[in-house]
């Protein structure tokens, strides 16, 4: 049987009254901050950009953080800083995950008619 995988949680800028949270930059400096915060093995160079186990994005013109339950397991205390900072400034948080990209559509090109048909 295969393990389960990690659950992502998506804290968003809005909060639960609707309005905005602000500073605009507040999701990069939460990812930055836990940016050291890695799973094992992450390779070399992995010190220079955020956590894949805590990330910022922008989606549907909302600015979000999305966090890996993993992080849990490589840092507890990170983990609660950030579940933390969603709750103590009354963050919406929902629990989701990314979906890959659709392939591209093949493009089907239309097909050159000769004198035989």
């Amino acid at each position: 049987m295969t393990a389960a995988k990690p659950r992502e949680f998506f804290i968003q800028g809005i909060t639960s009254n609707g309005r905005q949270f602000r500073p605009s930059d507040w999701a990069e400096r939460l990812a930055g901050a836990l940016s050291s915060f890695r799973p094992k093995g992450s390779g070399i160079g992995a010190h220079i950009g955020y956590s894949p186990l805590c990330v910022p994005r922008v989606i549907e013109g909302v600015k979000c953080v999305i966090v890996n339950e993993a992080l849990r397991d490589v840092e507890p205390m990170a983990w609660e800083f950030v579940m933390s900072f969603a709750r103590d400034n009354d963050l919406q948080v929902a629990e989701a995950c990314l979906l890959p990209d659709p392939p591209l559509a093949s493009v089907a090109m239309p097909v050159k008619k000769t004198a035989n048909g």
